[in-house]
């Protein structure tokens, strides 16, 4: 490594544009980060602690939920103690292990999500074979390839970043070691490794994003053959807050990085990394309990519990 151009650390610019102000954008932030680690860890608790939830389903949607916590830690922490300090400092390594683990956990959470509607379909579509079809070793072997298939691949792609020539300075304009920034500091020829990251994302974003837009079409069939409105609403009700999440998720990451030549687009990507790494984690617990009927009974039967917990003390 030592033969190798690149500074021992880079420079995160974040938010320093504010200057003196950006210090008021901690508040917010360390609110919406702390909401959203205390949701996700409510509906994490809930799925393990209740036996009415433990379905394929909920089974996903604990993992998508650990998932959000453990994205949202690989770099909000570290730009809110940015946002207190004048001069942003991350080691090389620091760096590139920052990215090894946002990217890959970015892309198991997209990988459960497309598993969450492959269960949305076999249970509305094909009810009957549901328990066949869903089994646990089924579901525990397609979370298990979820979470281990990013984490693989990613392992070629910071390899080959650590050994890029960064000789264009060490100042990264974000609030964490995105990919684009950091191709911008290289002076190597990056062509082929945008091509990589490229195929990357049309491999975890675009391919998940396809499999829940077909089990969705072939869902919205099902259902309207239902007869009555009652029985629509509620097979709809059942798949709302699942889609809210695809379209929070999808959009903003299919715009950052389902694109080729990317790294001219630093500005746009981080306003819109913000919005993917701190707004979508506080969001997703609020939309999968006001949405989920069965969430909900089971966190009104909690406060109950807990209610007659208080007035027996």
């Amino acid at each position: 490594m030592a033969n190798l151009s690149h500074p021992s650390e880079f420079v995160l610019l974040g938010f320093s544009s504010f200057g003196e102000l950006q210090v008021l954008l901690y508040g917010p932030f360390l609110t919406l980060y702390l909401l959203a680690f205390m949701g996700n860890t409510v509906i994490i608790v809930t799925v393990i602690a209740n036996t009415h939830p433990h379905t394929p389903m909920y089974f996903f949607l604990g993992n998508f939920s650990l998932l959000e916590i453990l994205v949202t830690m690989t770099a909000v922490p570290r730009m809110l103690s940015d946002l207190l300090v004048t001069h942003n400092v991350i080691s090389f390594i620091g760096c590139m292990v920052q990215f090894y683990f946002y990217f890959s956990l970015g892309s198991t959470s997209f990988l459960i999500l497309s598993d969450m509607a492959l269960d949305r379909f076999v249970a509305i579509c094909h009810p009957l074979r549901y328990d066949t079809l869903r089994s646990w070793a089924m579901c525990v072997g397609l979370a298990g390839a979820a979470w281990a298939a990013p984490f693989l691949v990613m392992v070629p792609t910071v390899i080959s970043r650590a050994y890029l020539n960064y000789c264009h300075g060490n100042i990264i304009n974000h609030f964490f070691c995105d990919h684009a920034p950091l191709l911008q500091l290289s002076c190597s020829d990056t062509s082929l490794l945008e091509f990589w990251d490229f195929m990357m994302a049309l491999a975890f974003v675009l391919s998940s994003f396809l499999v829940t837009l077909i089990s969705y079409g072939y869902i919205v069939t099902t259902v309207l053959r239902i007869p009555s409105a009652s029985g629509r609403q509620k097979a709809f009700s059942t798949c709302g807050s699942h889609l809210t999440l695809v379209f929070i998720g999808y959009s903003s990451t299919i715009f950052l990085y389902v694109r080729p030549g990317k790294a001219h687009f630093v500005e746009v990507n981080k306003t819109v990394a913000l919005v993917t790494s701190v707004l979508t984690p506080f969001l997703s617990p609020f939309i999968l309990t006001l949405r989920n009927e069965t969430v909900k009974a089971v966190l009104r039967g909690q406060m109950q519990r807990l209610k007659g917990l208080h007035k027996a003390l």
